[in-house]
C-alpha cells in the first residue's frame, strides 16, 4: 500500500497538481455563468464531468511537458531533480500516463455533449502543443495562456452547447493573466534558455523589459476584468473580488524585481493561486445572489 501511495505522490508531483488552482476556478466561473441563465439548471453530474475534464487535460499537458523537456530538465540545476530526469518516473511510464489521460479527457467529453466532443482534440492539441513552443518562439507564454484560457469557455459550452461573449471575455482574462505571470516565472531560466537556444521573453529582451511586458499584459487583464463586470452587470461581490484580484496582481509585481528574483515562487504560485480562488468565489457568489 505504501508503494501505491508513493507512486500516486510521484505522479501528483510530476504534474504539479496543486497548480490546478490556476484554471479550475475559472472553469467553475464558466459553469456558474451557464447555470445562472433561465435555460439551464445546476447539474452535479455535469459539474463532476467538467472537473474530470480539467484534471485529465492538465495531467496530460503537464506529463507531456515533462516528457518534452526531460533533456533540458536534466541539464538545468533548478529542474534536475524532477521525476523523469532523476529516474523516479521512467520515460515510458510518463508517456503511458499522458496517453491514458488524453484518452480519458476525450472519453469524458463524450458524456457531456457533441460540441465538447468535437472540440476536444483541438483543445488537446493546443494544451499539449504549448510544450514545444519554447523551441520556436518567445511568445510561448501566450500559448500557455491560450491553453488555460479554454477553461471558462469550455465549461460554459459543456452546459449550454453554445458560445457566448461573457465566458469568452473571462477566457481572455485567463489568457492575459496566465501569460503575464508565466513571464515572471521564466525569469528564473533566462540564462539557461540563452545557452540552450530556448525562447522566452526574459531571455530575448532581458529581465527588465520582460517585467515591463508582464506589467503591460496584466494591465490589460485589469481592463478585461472591468469589462466583464460591466457586461455581466456585476454586483457588489463581483467588484470586491475584482479589487482583491487586482491588488494581488499588483502585489506579485512588487515582489519581483529585475535584479532580485528570490521571491518568484511566492509571486508565481502562492499569489496567483490565491487570486484565482478568491476571484472565482466572489464572482460565483455574486452570480448566485443576482440569479437565485
Amino acid at each position: 500500500m505504501s508503494s501505491v501511495l508513493r507512486s500516486v505522490k510521484n505522479y501528483l508531483s510530476l504534474v504539479r497538481f496543486a497548480h490546478t488552482v490556476f484554471a479550475m476556478p475559472f472553469a467553475l466561473i464558466g459553469f456558474s455563468l451557464a447555470v445562472s441563465t433561465d435555460e439551464h439548471q445546476f447539474s452535479l453530474k455535469l459539474l463532476l464531468l467538467i472537473i474530470l475534464c480539467m484534471i485529465f487535460t492538465r495531467n496530460a499537458a503537464m506529463g507531456f511537458n515533462r516528457l518534452a523537456d526531460r533533456r533540458f530538465d536534466a541539464l538545468n540545476p533548478r529542474t534536475e531533480t524532477r521525476e523523469i530526469p532523476s529516474g523516479i518516473i521512467s520515460t515510458r511510464s510518463a508517456a503511458v500516463f499522458v496517453i491514458i489521460n488524453s484518452f480519458l479527457f476525450i472519453a469524458t467529453t463524450a458524456f457531456i455533449n457533441k460540441l465538447t466532443l468535437f472540440l476536444s482534440p483541438v483543445a488537446l492539441l493546443i494544451i499539449l502543443g504549448y510544450s514545444l513552443t519554447k523551441r520556436y518562439t518567445s511568445l510561448c507564454h501566450f500559448i500557455l495562456g491560450l491553453g488555460l484560457s479554454l477553461a471558462p469557455t469550455g465549461a460554459y459550452i459543456s452546459v449550454t452547447g453554445t458560445f457566448a461573449i461573457i465566458p469568452v471575455l473571462f477566457s481572455f482574462i485567463v489568457l492575459t493573466w496566465v501569460s503575464g505571470f508565466d513571464i515572471i516565472y521564466a525569469l528564473q531560466d533566462d540564462e539557461f534558455d540563452k545557452t540552450n537556444r530556448l525562447y522566452s521573453l526574459p531571455s530575448a529582451t532581458g529581465r527588465k523589459r520582460a517585467l515591463m511586458i508582464s506589467i503591460s499584459v496584466h494591465l490589460l487583464t485589469f481592463f478585461l476584468v472591468i469589462a466583464a463586470g460591466i457586461m455581466e452587470r456585476g454586483g457588489l461581490f463581483f467588484w470586491i473580488g475584482a479589487i482583491i484580484f487586482t491588488l494581488l496582481l499588483i502585489y506579485q509585481h512588487l515582489l519581483v524585481k529585475h535584479d532580485d528574483i528570490s521571491k518568484v515562487t511566492l509571486a508565481f504560485g502562492t499569489t496567483n493561486g490565491i487570486a484565482s480562488i478568491v476571484f472565482a468565489v466572489f464572482v460565483i457568489v455574486d452570480l448566485y445572489i443576482r440569479h437565485r
